[in-house]
């Protein structure tokens, strides 16, 4: 017997806990998806902080923190896996800009600034607003750039 499952449900239902729970531990969980591969289920947790590194300890600590609460809500066997974004994490929400502010990104534009040629630039995040888009000092000349959100094609964190 087939069982529907709607992940979106799902993910609704256990966000606030997965929320509270990495919050306790210092951290704020910047991605949380529930997909489907080969026929499994695969819950991804990937947790963040300004102060301190993600260990493998704070992953297992956090995974035992919320595996009996999570087996009550998700229906089906699944596998969780909880780590660190890595080094080098390609942006998937706006709300990424103002949790990495300060961090150096490499940036991709759709379109190229007036009287500019290049599109991807290296730079690091001054500030972020929903409808204004990003402030950046670019490296390569020290000039801070004003890009709109709609002129955004990719970002992601960038390590020397």
């Amino acid at each position: 017997m087939k069982q529907d499952i709607n992940r979106f449900e799902i993910l609704e239902k256990i966000e606030p806990l997965i929320e509270n729970t990495a919050m306790r531990f210092g951290f704020i969980p910047i991605e949380v998806e529930f997909v489907k591969e080969n026929h499994r289920w695969f819950l991804r947790i990937y947790l963040y902080s300004k102060e301190k590194d993600v260990t493998l300890d704070d992953c297992e600590n956090v995974t035992r923190s919320l595996n009996e609460f999570l087996d009550e809500l998700i229906p089906v066997k699944y596998y969780l896996e909880i780590s660190s974004p890595g080094l080098e994490r390609k942006f998937k929400s706006d709300k990424e800009f103002l949790i990495f502010k300060g961090r150096r990104i490499s940036l991709k534009l759709k379109n190229a600034l007036e009287g500019e040629n290049e599109k991807i630039f290296k730079g690091e995040i001054l500030d972020w607003d929903q409808n204004e888009g990003l402030i950046f000092l670019r490296f390569d000349d020290g000039q801070e750039l004003k890009i709109p959100k709609e002129n955004i094609q990719s970002a992601k964190l960038y390590i020397d």
